[in-house]
């Protein structure tokens, strides 16, 4: 498996699953909110099989 998320895009993951899982534990926008676990997931491991199937990549190249 190739990481297929960068830095900037990894942080957003992150801060965005924590926000929204906070936010459902917190029963303020209700039980969907645990859809943040997804975004949550792939920020934590920098894959992202949606962006695969797409062909995106906002991962840096390594240089040799």
């Amino acid at each position: 498996m190739k990481f297929n998320v960068g830095g900037v895009d990894r942080t957003l993951r992150v801060l965005g699953g924590l926000t929204l899982m906070g936010l459902a534990a917190l029963d303020v926008i209700g039980p969907w909110g645990w859809i943040g676990v997804i975004p949550l997931a792939t920020g934590a491991m920098g894959f992202c099989p949606l962006y695969r199937l797409v062909g995106l990549n906002t991962c840096p190249m390594r240089k040799a």
